[in-house]
């Protein structure tokens, strides 16, 4: 097992053993370092707190800036929770985890948060294929539709699919193979995309399902 924050650096294009083209995504992993330790006697659960990203002091809350000197680390913009089962290492506040928790050829599992497109219709936000485009229709070419009977039920059932909000949420990506791990760069390059624009947060876990 093994976990790590990370970056999304972007995409990128690699040769395999055939000569293939494989699409695959560039993510800084680490290195994150242990800002807190949670145990069954104290918090009721086993985990790790990993801080990724350092940040200035003079950016930080004063009650943040007491909680990461307790580990002797530096105050983070990235503060994520891990269980310990998940981590499947014995660490300590303060100890350091580096790009190399993986290995080339491992599956794993990113989670991130999708890029947001704003308000989106339902041709874009649901793949509704639209009114005709023939028989005197003008104007509802990406226009929903129906959305119930008039005089029965005479409203719209909860959760029927309409325009709205897209994206910015938080989607997890299984199963994706670690194509090459560069540890002196703190680099982890994954075959596939990855949630999230550039710069995007990431957490990567091994894969549960592989």
């Amino acid at each position: 097992m093994g976990a790590i924050l990370g970056k999304k650096i972007g995409m990128t294009s690699i040769y395999d053993a055939k000569g293939k083209v494989v699409p695959c995504t560039v993510i800084e992993a680490g290195p994150c370092f242990i800002s807190q330790v949670k145990t069954v006697d104290k918090e009721g659960y086993d985990a790790y707190q990993f801080a990724f990203d350092e940040k200035r002091e003079d950016r930080t809350p004063k009650p943040q800036i007491g909680h990461f000197k307790k580990a002797n680390v530096k105050p983070a913009y990235k503060v994520v929770e891990f269980r310990k089962e998940v981590v499947g290492l014995e660490l300590n506040a303060g100890d350091m985890v580096k790009a190399d928790v993986f290995k080339e050829g491992e599956k794993v599992d990113v989670v991130g948060i999708s890029k947001g497109k704003g308000f989106a219709g339902v041709v874009k936000r649901h793949h509704f294929g639209g009114g005709s485009r023939t028989h005197g229709q003008s104007d509802r070419e990406r226009a929903p539709g129906s959305m119930g009977g008039s005089s029965y039920p005479s409203r719209s059932f909860k959760g029927l699919r309409m325009g709205g909000r897209m994206g910015g949420k938080r989607v997890t990506v299984r199963n994706l193979t670690v194509v090459k791990v560069i540890a002196g760069s703190n680099l982890i390059v994954v075959r596939g995309a990855v949630p999230g624009p550039k710069n995007a947060y990431l957490q990567i876990t091994t894969a549960k399902k592989p």
